[in-house]
């Protein structure tokens, strides 16, 4: 057991990095939870629209991720290596590569959204008005566009001094985001001190104001305190880049975008293929991925921690400790799936009930709820493991293990199952997240195998 526990210095350790992580995750589901429950409580049309727009707003938000990793990954090595000019120019290439992706999307979210909507739109029990769900997703989703900006800004800023170890400035970023979007919510959804009763468009525009309030910390403190943070001194004199660093960074990074924007596009499908169950459905798994997301805090924050102490340890060249680190990283974050999963299953009945939709939407979710409790272990492996394997660069297997896996087995499945069989909808979604268990053994034997050890930093320097 000693293989997979750590001493006191590891935990004091993992818990510097993830305590910051955590807390701004924690608050930032938290408050996500309240925002849905709050746009739930004025109708299921409107949680229904708002979780479409949502969803099409998370393949952006997923690129954004996927693009900019790859350049996270040389960031976190040449941290560990104390290389400030190598961490500058990872900076000015997500930059570009910012621009480039939200260039892309606003573009396809401007010229297409109502078919994109649309796709969403099966009747159904319990499904509600289908002309006014696309409505309300519309009039969500042309005002979260404007949030898009500073969402990259603060991604690039908050992302670059995460990996260098600094993760308390983009929590305390993200704490005071979240209230305001809380704040806003309540004021603008409902009207309530004499402003505007907006609804969902209320929503929106709350989002966006916290996103801009994020970016202004995020982006002021750095720059006022700039002699803490060594990679901005001159970041901005040119935006050149090597191009020996620059190639390197797409041919690790574009494997990540791919993934990211295939991964992002699969949840889309998948939901898109069980909405073919009703629009019922839709509301439903809006409600479970909110509550997964607030209990899974601590085991989707474990991906940022191992990203950071398993590359910088790769940085500085100590591969025996990198994977000594990635091996303890991932008990315990199986951990503490087994331990938030068995929370959220006894909770699972209750929460649904907080919310102003159907009878049918509110069991269906909590079912879906359950099922997410059970599978939160196979996530935590698998989130910990997919981490693992990036941060030593081995994109190509991340790719081939996250969105080849979904793209071949998860999406082939959950159509074939809802196309050719008269299966319910709640066995026919355990059977595709039960899935994810052949991945675990592909994850499994990746790790043991050990081809993800690379050390990037020494042959970029």
């Amino acid at each position: 057991m000693r293989k997979y526990i750590g001493d006191k210095a590891f935990y004091s350790m993992l818990f510097a990095v993830l305590i910051p992580i955590v807390i701004q995750s924690s608050i930032s589901n938290f408050v996500n939870l309240l925002d849905n429950l709050m746009v739930g409580s004025v109708g299921t049309e409107e949680m229904s629209g708002v979780a479409i727009a949502n969803q099409l707003l998370m393949i952006f938000n997923i690129c954004i991720f996927g693009g900019l990793s790859g350049a996270g990954i040389f960031t976190s090595q040449f941290f560990g290596s104390k290389n400030d000019s190598g961490v500058r120019e990872t900076f000015r290439i997500k930059l570009f590569i910012g621009a480039f992706v939200l260039l892309g999307f606003t573009a396809v979210f401007l010229l297409f959204p109502r078919q994109l909507i649309a796709l969403y739109l099966t009747d159904g029990e319990g499904a509600g008005d289908l002309e006014k769900t696309l409505e309300h997703s519309l009039a969500y989703l042309r005002i979260m566009l404007v949030g898009n900006l500073p969402f990259v800004i603060t991604n690039v800023y908050a992302g670059t001094v995460r990996e260098c170890g600094k993760t308390v400035l983009p929590m305390k970023a993200g704490v005071a985001a979240v209230l305001t979007n809380l704040v806003f919510n309540y004021l603008l959804i409902f009207g309530h001190f004499g402003f505007p009763r907006l609804g969902v468009e209320g929503a929106a525009l709350a989002t966006v104001i916290s996103r801009f309030v994020e970016t202004a910390i995020v982006v002021i403190t750095i720059h006022v305190k700039k002699r803490e943070y060594g990679f901005l001194q001159g970041v901005y004199r040119t935006l050149r880049v090597r191009f020996s660093l620059l190639k390197n960074v797409m041919i690790k990074g574009l494997p990540l975008l791919a993934n990211e924007f295939l991964w992002s596009l699969g949840v889309a499908a998948a939901l898109q293929a069980y909405s073919a169950r009703g629009l019922a459905v839709v509301a439903a798994l809006n409600i479970s991925g909110t509550v997964s997301n607030t209990f899974n805090v601590v085991c989707m924050s474990m991906g940022s921690a191992v990203a950071i102490i398993v590359g910088q340890a790769l940085g500085a060249g100590e591969t025996d400790e990198a994977r000594d680190r990635a091996r303890k990283l991932i008990a315990f974050n199986v951990a503490m799936g087994l331990l938030f999963g068995g929370i959220m299953f006894v909770a699972a009945p209750y929460i649904p009930l907080l919310y102003n939709t159907t009878e049918t939407v509110r069991d269906f979710a909590g079912s879906f709820i359950r099922i997410s409790a059970v599978t939160m272990p196979v996530f935590a492996f698998l989130h910990t493991c997919y981490f693992t394997l990036r941060s030593g660069g081995k994109t190509i297997i991340t790719f081939i293990f996250d969105s080849g896996f979904m793209w071949v087995v998860t999406i082939p499945l959950a159509y074939c199952l809802v196309s050719f069989t008269a299966l319910p909808i709640l066995p026919l979604y355990l059977i595709c997240q039960l899935a994810d268990l052949i991945k675990c053994v592909m994850g499994y034997a990746m790790l043991k195998k050990g081809a993800w050890i690379h050390n990037m930093a020494a042959e970029n320097a």
